[in-house]
């Protein structure tokens, strides 16, 4: 199955063009996450799945032009597979939790059937020197493991990975020395000095902002211009994000094919590590 054929990027294709709120992308993210199975959920259990009331899941439904919830599902089961995928048969919240996350990773290896996109931002992201990289708060790990990585073989990469007032400051900074992009690992609940940010890097810092978030209906989507989704697992009390991990470090290899450099790089940082005595191993 291509992605394009894909249960999730067909519910994908169904919500674009049309103007959600806050409420409705949260439901539309959680359908994607659940594609396969979202065609045999009543309104009840997909307004559970999302965290939201039925009437919202009904409105929702009204807004992509349907009737109404049934006509919306009719509508799924036309262009869903012949049967749902069922429950995971995990038997405690906690391997419940990790079956959740290999699903959101089968749902990345197939967005990853097209790999245009990634290649696109690796081009970007080694163009840029420097490389400015954002996370703030639930993502600020992200970005902070990106960015040790990418040093190894960006030759200037500014991890801006807390907020303030000097955030635009530093754009500003990078913008003088050559930057071309900004990377940005955005994750739940998105903090609103994020958006803020990516609207001054893009609007009056000229810069081109690639963003790693949770959905491809996130807020920070309107602010990127290169959004790439990788889901979130939301089945334990913090969030889990082992998707937008991986696709941090899909990204890493993407940048390090259009680095000429990247080998010689690292062969040299590990001769110096070596040297040095650093690792125990």
């Amino acid at each position: 199955m291509s992605v394009t054929d894909s249960p999730a990027a067909r519910l994908q294709a169904l919500f674009e063009g049309h103007r959600l709120t806050p409420t409705q992308r949260r439901i539309a993210h959680s359908m994607v996450r659940r594609a396969a199975d979202v065609p045999f959920l009543s309104s009840v259990e997909l307004a559970e799945l999302a965290g939201v009331s039925q009437p919202s899941v009904t409105r929702f439904a009204v807004a992509l032009g349907f009737d109404g919830y049934p006509a919306l599902r009719r509508h799924l089961r036309e262009v869903a597979p012949a049967e749902s995928t069922g429950e995971t048969g995990a038997s405690n919240e906690y391997q419940q939790a990790v079956e959740a996350e290999i699903e959101n990773l089968r749902h990345l290896a197939e967005a990853l059937a097209d790999p245009a996109p990634v290649r696109r931002a690796g081009r970007l992201l080694a163009a840029s020197r420097p490389l400015p990289v954002l996370g703030l708060r639930a993502a600020a790990a992200q970005a902070q493991g990106f960015a040790y990585f990418a040093a190894k073989v960006h030759p200037d990469v500014r991890l801006l990975g807390e907020g303030g007032t000097m955030l635009h400051d530093r754009i500003d900074a990078a913008v003088r020395a050559g930057a071309s992009a900004l990377l940005c690992f955005a994750l739940p609940r998105h903090p609103r000095e994020v958006l803020d940010t990516l609207a001054y890097a893009r609007e009056q810092a000229g810069l081109t902002v690639v963003t790693v978030a949770d959905s491809a209906f996130a807020p920070v989507a309107k602010a990127s211009d290169l959004l790439l989704p990788a889901a979130v697992g939301t089945g334990l009390a913090f969030d889990t994000a082992c998707a937008p991990m991986l696709l941090g470090r899909v990204l890493l290899e993407a940048m390090c094919d259009d680095l000429p450099e990247a080998q010689s790089r690292l062969e040299e940082f590990d001769a110096k590590a070596a040297a040095r005595g650093l690792f125990v191993d």
